[in-house]
């Protein structure tokens, strides 16, 4: 999955189409992502043990195809690319405008 936490994302379809957020958490396996504040759905918890009843708001996950990276250099909507360096190893670059994008640390 070429998206990693941290990204800024527009939404591309759905109800929350043309908004913009940061991606709060991936999910490869499903091939998900979530965005902060945005895809918004309420829960209804009942009271429990020590706990509070009431409504709260969480952020559900999203597909990944259904987002596209905004280029924090050239603030455009783009896909991402690799390229290798020597030094580096392998690096995520923009398709537009050939900047380089923050890459995940292990």
């Amino acid at each position: 999955m070429k998206i990693i936490k941290g990204d800024t994302v527009t939404i591309t379809t759905g109800k929350d189409k043309g908004r913009t957020g940061a991606v709060l958490a991936v999910f490869p396996k499903e091939n998900t992502i979530v965005v902060k504040d945005l895809n918004i759905f309420k829960k209804h918890l009942k009271s429990q043990q020590g706990q509070k009843g009431g409504i709260i708001e969480k952020e559900r996950p999203i597909l990944a195809s259904k987002v596209a990276v905004v280029c924090p250099s050239c603030k455009k909507l783009t896909r991402i690319g690799y390229q290798i360096n020597k030094a580096s190893g392998k690096e995520r670059i923009c398709r537009k405008c050939k900047a380089l994008l923050p890459s995940a640390t292990k």
